[in-house]
């Protein structure tokens, strides 16, 4: 892999971002279905959810907005066109399913947006950008599920949006390690800056201290 890292690096790829002065924390879908043993969309990323639950705790600290994504479809699906039928699964996430809401380990705090979609990028026909706008970011530190579904979309959009995206790793996490990975390693060299948890904490603390200087 580090072969690999440096022959991407030598190509002209893996620039680095940085954080921006005016990050969110954005929350992918970390949703009951993939926690519950019983739901056929259970990934086994309970490190991830807890990770994800420190870097949401310093934004707080520090005053920096958090927003969450969850996913909800219309009982059959008829706003879930495509990704409907090609993942079966996501009948789970029919309206009024508990497996939709948001753990109690990580939800949502009372002021706190919410967004509410049908498909893998939080930005798909959702308001997220504007929203992002009108709040003046220009970061977005993702963490949530999946790595190489939701947060990936997410992460792809939210560059494309002219948002820098900051992709947590400890803090995303998926079904399967190689996914994981792979997508971790083609977010990092074409779309996003990948950091560990501790980078993700340390910028968000001296954000806080610059702050209150």
């Amino acid at each position: 892999m580090d072969d690999l890292t440096s022959a991407y690096r030598r190509a002209g790829f893996a620039g680095r971002l940085g954080f921006g002065d005016r990050p969110v924390v954005l929350v992918v879908d970390v949703i009951r279905a993939y926690l519950e043993p019983s739901s056929p969309l259970y990934a086994g990323v309970e490190d991830a959810v807890a990770s994800a639950a420190r870097v949401v705790s310093a934004a707080r600290d520090a005053g920096v907005p958090v927003l969450f994504t969850r996913v909800e479809f219309t009982p059959g699906g008829a706003d879930g066109g495509l990704f409907y039928r090609k993942v079966p699964a996501l009948r789970v996430l029919d309206a009024g399913s508990p497996l939709a809401e948001h753990p109690d380990a990580l939800r949502p705090h009372d002021g706190e947006i919410v967004v509410t979609k049908q498909y893998a990028s939080a930005f798909f026909g959702t308001s997220l950008a504007s929203t992002l706008t009108a709040m003046g970011a220009d970061t977005v530190v993702i963490v949530g599920l999946s790595t190489s579904g939701c947060v990936r979309a997410s992460a792809v959009d939210a560059l494309q949006h002219g948002f820098a995206p900051i992709v947590v790793r400890d803090a995303v996490g998926d079904r399967d390690v190689r996914p994981h990975e792979a997508n971790l390693f083609d977010l990092d060299a074409k779309y996003a800056d990948v950091v560990d948890e501790a980078a993700a904490i340390g910028h968000l603390e001296r954000l806080s201290t610059d702050r209150s200087g």
